[in-house]
């Protein structure tokens, strides 16, 4: 995603709680396009920290992508309370911090683009992710009701809800066989690229999306429709 929308010519600022993958991701990016922070987005003091300094930096602010989550797959359960406040603190307290964050100064920039990542697994059963569902829902819950909130500022809000993609983190609980039993159960028999990813969301950040807000798009060949 960072390197689609400094594709298109945005600066970009990276946060990530590893500093390591965050600086290999930056390396790909021209110096002068992009900014990072090794940051824990549970942590809103530091959250708040990073996003001015971005903004004062690079002059504005006016698209925010909330991607960051923990997971762990497991029957509800079985769940110990230290992984599942692990999870709310990353995936849905995260998005909350970032947003309290950025949106003043999307606001001050006369608007903008918020775009939040969800799952398909809202809309249908995924196995032993009741925590991860629960997460996504409420981020989805949360897109449709800023999307109204923030309207008055000029301000989209919008989320993407990816199928199957085949990422370093999906690939350690996920594996060759796996893979091959959730392409041949989609309608297209392919699931979408991180690229293909990155670019819906350069999409509902430009121009040409203004008018789409509160919407969840699903990237999932088809998968959604079709049943598990």
């Amino acid at each position: 995603m960072a390197k689609a929308f400094a594709d298109q010519g945005a600066t970009v600022g990276m946060l990530d709680v590893n500093k390591t993958l965050l600086d290999s991701a930056a390396s790909g990016l021209p110096a002068e396009q992009v900014q990072t922070f090794a940051c824990d987005v549970s942590d809103r003091a530091a959250v708040i920290a990073a996003v001015d300094r971005f903004a004062a930096e690079a002059g504005g602010l006016d698209v925010l992508v909330n991607n960051a989550v923990y997971f762990h797959y497991g029957p509800l359960v079985e769940m110990p309370e230290a992984v599942v406040d692990k999870m709310i603190d990353v995936g849905l307290k995260g998005a909350l911090w970032s947003l309290q964050a950025a949106i003043p100064h999307i606001t001050k920039s006369g608007g903008g683009a918020i775009i939040n990542l969800s799952s398909i697994a809202v809309s249908i059963s995924i196995p032993r992710a009741a925590v991860y569902t629960s997460i996504k829902g409420a981020l989805d819950a949360l897109t449709r009701q800023l999307a109204v909130e923030l309207a008055p500022h000029n301000i989209t809000v919008n989320a993407l809800a990816p199928g199957s993609v085949v990422t370093p983190g999906a690939s350690s609980v996920i594996d060759a066989e796996g893979w091959r039993k959730r392409t041949e159960r989609t309608p297209l028999k392919r699931l979408a690229t991180p690229e293909e990813i990155a670019a819906s969301a350069v999409f509902l950040a430009s121009d040409a999306a203004r008018t789409i807000t509160g919407v969840t798009l699903k990237i999932d060949a088809g998968i959604t429709i079709s049943g598990p």
